[in-house]
C-alpha cells in the first residue's frame, strides 16, 4: 500500500520539525502488518532563512529518507496541487491520499465556493492518474486569524461546508472519499508555534486524526499510539 501526504504549509514543515508526516509514519510502522511505501515527488523542509523548501534539518535524524517523500508545499493550496496530483500520483502508484489542504486557499488566494471548486479538480485529477484512489480530506482548522478576523472565519466555516458536500457528491464504491473531522481537542495556543503550524502536540493530533479515520473506515492499521519522542 502506497501513502502520499498532500499539502502546504502545515504539512511540509519547517526545518528543524518532526511533521506530522513523520507522526504518521511511526503510526503506520507500528501498526501496518503488510509493506507499505510513502510516495510523493519532494522530500524537503521549508527554509525559513532561504524561502525555500531546500531544507532537510528534520528533528528526527532516523525518519529515512524514502519515508520523506510528499506533495506538500510552503504557501501552496488546493489550486496549486489540482494539476500536479495527477502526474504525482501516477508516478507513485498512489493508493491513498491523506490530505490538508485549504488554509492558504482562503487566506490569500480563493474565497471558499472557487476554494472548493479547486478540490473537486483535484479529485478528478488524482482520479484520472488512479482510478481506484482513496482520499482522506482534513477539513480547514480555523487558525488565530479567524480569531481575530470575522470574515475569513465566515469563509472557513463556509469552506469547510462546501469541502463535506463535495466528499459526499464524488465518494464512489471504486474511489472512496472520507472527510476526516478536527482533531479532538485541538488548541490553537497549545498545538500550534505561531497560531498556525503544529508543534509537537499538534502534530500528533494531526496525524491520530488521519489514524483514527483510516483505521474505522477501512481498518487500515490500528488506534493511534503517539510515540514517547517530542
Amino acid at each position: 500500500m502506497r501513502f502520499m501526504f498532500v499539502g502546504d504549509s502545515m504539512t511540509i514543515g519547517r526545518a528543524g520539525d518532526y511533521t506530522w508526516r513523520y507522526r504518521m509514519w511511526q503510526h503506520l510502522t507500528a501498526t501496518l502488518e503488510s509493506p507499505f511505501e510513502i510516495v510523493g515527488p519532494r522530500t524537503a523542509l521549508y527554509d525559513t532563512a532561504a524561502d525555500a523548501a531546500t531544507s532537510h534539518a528534520y528533528a528526527a535524524p532516523g525518519f529515512p529518507a524514502d519515508a520523506r517523500r510528499h506533495l506538500a508545499g510552503w504557501g501552496e493550496g488546493w489550486q496549486h496541487m489540482a494539476p500536479l496530483i495527477g502526474p504525482a500520483a501516477r508516478e507513485g502508484r498512489a493508493d491513498v491520499l491523506l490530505v490538508s489542504l485549504g488554509l492558504i486557499d482562503l487566506g490569500f488566494y480563493t474565497k471558499a465556493e472557487q476554494t472548493a471548486a479547486n478540490a473537486r479538480r483535484f479529485v478528478a485529477e488524482a482520479r484520472q492518474a488512479r482510478p481506484r484512489i482513496r482520499m482522506v480530506l482534513l477539513p480547514v482548522i480555523p487558525n488565530v486569524r479567524a480569531d481575530e478576523d470575522p470574515p475569513f472565519a465566515v469563509e472557513v466555516a463556509r469552506f469547510n461546508e462546501l469541502l463535506a458536500k463535495a466528499v459526499a457528491d464524488l465518494t464512489t464504491d471504486a474511489s472512496p472519499i472520507l472527510l476526516a473531522a478536527r482533531p479532538d481537542a485541538y488548541e490553537i495556543t497549545r498545538d500550534t508555534y505561531d497560531g498556525t503550524h503544529p508543534n509537537a502536540s499538534g502534530e500528533h493530533r494531526l496525524a491520530g486524526e488521519f489514524a483514527a479515520v483510516l483505521h474505522q473506515a477501512w481498518g487500515i492499521g490500528g488506534p493511534y499510539r503517539p510515540a514517547t519522542e517530542a
